[in-house]
């Protein structure tokens, strides 16, 4: 425990142990409790020092054991980790919500806008602000019986979320397909075929066994010639953690959702709200639902003509090309492979052979470099290890010479690793006395592994290239802060819809010359990604753009509007609202899409993000987001590369040293200078014609 909670140097996760750290957790609250009785007394001056620094200190400590329980939970799932889990789970969730409620320690705070520690910084302004505000939206001013309900149905939701969890990842890994006729195989790459045989052997069975994880799904839904293989691993993918998911009901997610979003709204209503999207937007930058919809709006009706111009395209190819009379959902992404190389004469896994994980790494941390004068450096561990599996790297972050955090890369797919990608915030930035606390991110991705027997390192595709980029913005926005109090330093008081400007923003890089050029090395000629296909990638860049950004509209809109028109009446029972919840889907779908999956799609059970992350009500911020990370590197394309270093500093000064000190708007205006501007968001995506 203490090594977890060190505030220098690499914090261990090796030595946890799920069969004995519950008597920590416990620990860890009773010393929470008696510190904040310890705050709210009367004779305690209402000072910043004397009473946010001792709380901070102590709800820190619980919080970060507890992140880092949950983080085992999402990458090392065992029945251990979720039995400690889901037994700490109601008891830490209750201290939280307890906390929120606190009135003694509500008016302590009150207190503490007048305090002279407070008055004279403006960083710990906003970090109150903040606390104010959570107080309320905690449940701060209700009644005592109203807040007994609001903290029961507080706990309730940490535990249908970590349900939602389970199930999806146990549905995930209850379905594989098993393939015996090597012809079925016909057009999948070969690093795919030989992880299906691998996981055919470690299955004890013979042939090709493909399972729903990304790295191994998605190169059968892309490649595979073989029609009805592709249908069989889509319809187990689309169905599950649903009542005819392959496994059965077991893992049935419909109810789970139903429940969460009734409890969403009873909460809202409890604390005047008419939504719970209206309670959500509280802490974001958008104020109202009604203004996230017309966002939206706006930006499907500059997509939609492009989206309805390459969905017919690709009907009219797959019909004339591939003598496919009609488009099914497991058709849509090999139809849509064999078009791009058609067109553009290349294919994803030729790419694909130019991005070992190594060179893409050092490219990456040369990007890094330049933008922002960061060093990363890989780390010479001790042994054992002090991470929480083999596969998983540590990097010491140095700027001016000088340690400035730590960052751990677990990117490959494994069945104990819940899906996605995601960054963590293990520690934070904080300055105690003269000490200073250094940040720590955990980066998880699910790439493909390196075949054993292989010896080369794994190959990324191109997709996945971004993806690390974009993960590796969050972890600078938390790494980067220069901000001392843990309230608002890196990513912490940060606007939910501005969380993703660095992730997005860092993107951009995957697409120039010179960075592919630092980051490529064939894995048989070692020679550097070549220009022409460069130019082929450059200009497939927007193929079919505008039918995925009206997916990610679809998305947010059904994310919005279930959190703001679905009542979820107590005489509903949680099945109800579940259907509820899928017809809203079909209706935006009816809406914005212009390909509408099978009726046995199953997506909304699936959808983690705001089921079981933090993005309820919230999903429309990768848009959002996407405005401002599009202008802000408009900033570099308008000074051009001599002037990256100069263009990062700055951004580094506004935008990623700032945290949540200020609002994000005003750190945006700062660097760019004005308000933010759609232009460059639509230009980016080959749409600047239907502006």
């Amino acid at each position: 425990m203490n090594a977890l909670l060190a505030q220098s140097g690499l914090p261990r996760y090796d030595g946890l142990d799920p069969k004995t750290l519950g008597p920590d957790i416990d620990r860890l609250i009773a010393e929470a409790q008696a510190v904040l009785e310890a705050v709210v007394a009367p004779e305690t001056p209402a000072t910043w020092a004397a009473v946010m620094a001792p709380l901070t200190t102590a709800t820190e400590a619980l919080g970060r054991t507890w992140s880092a329980v949950h983080h085992m939970g999402g990458v090392m799932d065992s029945p251990d980790w979720r039995d400690l889990t889901n037994s700490k789970l109601e008891v830490v969730t209750a201290f939280w919500s307890h906390l929120a409620q606190d009135r003694r320690l509500f008016q302590k705070m009150k207190a503490l806008a007048s305090a002279a520690d407070v008055l004279a910084d403006p960083t710990r302004q906003q970090a109150l602000s903040n606390s104010l505000r959570d107080f309320r939206l905690g449940g701060a001013e209700l009644s005592a019986k109203d807040q007994d309900t609001f903290a029961r149905q507080t706990a309730r939701l940490a535990q249908l979320s970590q349900v939602f969890s389970e199930h999806l990842l146990d549905s995930t890994n209850a379905s594989v397909v098993h393939v015996s006729d090597a012809e079925q195989l016909e057009g999948i790459p070969a690093h795919a075929v030989a992880a299906a045989a691998e996981e055919a052997r470690r299955r004890e069975l013979t042939g090709h066994v493909f399972t729903l994880q990304q790295p191994s799904l998605m190169p059968v839904l892309q490649f595979a010639r073989h029609r009805p293989l592709r249908e069989a691993i889509y319809r187990k993918h689309a169905t599950r953690a649903s009542e005819i998911a392959q496994e059965g009901p077991a893992n049935d997610n419909t109810p789970i959702m139903g429940e969460i979003l009734s409890l969403r709204q009873r909460q809202a209503r409890l604390l005047g709200f008419e939504s719970a999207a209206q309670m959500s937007l509280v802490s974001k930058m958008a104020s109202t639902p009604d203004e996230v919809i017309g966002f939206l709006a706006a930006l499907a009706s500059k997509a939609r003509p492009s989206a309805q111009a390459d969905l017919a395209d690709l009907r009219g190819f797959a019909r004339e090309t591939l003598g496919l009379e009609t488009l099914e959902g497991w058709d849509i992404a090999y139809a849509s492979e064999q078009l791009r190389q058609a067109r553009y004469l290349f294919s994803e896994d030729e790419v694909r052979q130019y991005f070992p994980l190594p060179a893409v790494l050092d490219g990456l941390f040369g990007v890094v470099h330049t933008l922002f004068g960061v060093s990363i450096e890989a780390m010479s561990t001790d042994d054992p290890s002090p991470a929480w599996h083999p596969d998983v790297e540590a990097f010491l972050v140095k700027r001016g010479g000088e340690s400035i955090g730590h960052l751990y890369l677990d990117l490959y797919s494994r069945s104990t690793k819940r899906g996605g990608a995601w960054m963590d915030d293990a520690r934070g930035r904080r300055r105690l006395g003269q000490a200073l606390q250094t940040p720590v991110a955990l980066l998880t991705c699910n790439f493909s592994a390196p075949a054993p027997a292989s010896g080369r390192p794994s190959t990324l595709t191109h997709d996945d290239v971004i993806t690390l980029f974009h993960e590796f913005g969050h972890g600078l926005h938390h790494l980067l802060t220069q901000v001392d109090d843990l309230e608002v330093s890196g990513i912490n008081g940060v606007e939910w819809d501005a969380v993703e400007l660095p992730s997005q923003f860092m993107e951009n890089f995957c697409w120039e010359w010179e960075t592919l050029q630092a980051m490529t090395r064939h894995q048989e000629t070692n020679a550097a990604l070549p220009r022409d296909l460069f130019e082929k990638m450059k200009a497939a860049k927007n193929f079919q753009s505008g039918l995925f950004m009206l997916r990610q509209i679809e998305f947010s809109l059904f994310d919005i509007r279930i959190h703001s028109e679905i009542e979820a009446t107590a005489d509903q029972s949680p099945e109800e609202v579940g259907r509820d919840i899928d017809a809203i889907l079909q209706s935006v779908r009816k809406e914005v899409a212009v390909i509408v999956p099978p009726a046995f799609n199953r997506f909304a059970q699936g959808f983690g993000h705001i089921f079981a992350g933090g993005y309820a009500a919230g999903y429309y911020s990768y848009k959002w987001a996407e405005v401002l990370s599009a202008d802000a590197y408009a900033a570099f394309e308008e000074a051009g590369p001599t002037a990256y270093s100069d263009v990062g500093q700055r951004f580094l000064n506004e935008v990623l040293s700032r945290g949540g000190s200020r609002p994000a708007l005003v750190s945006f205006e700062s660097f760019r200078g004005r308000a933010p501007s759609i232009d460059p968001l639509l230009r980016h995506n080959g749409l600047a014609q239907a502006a």
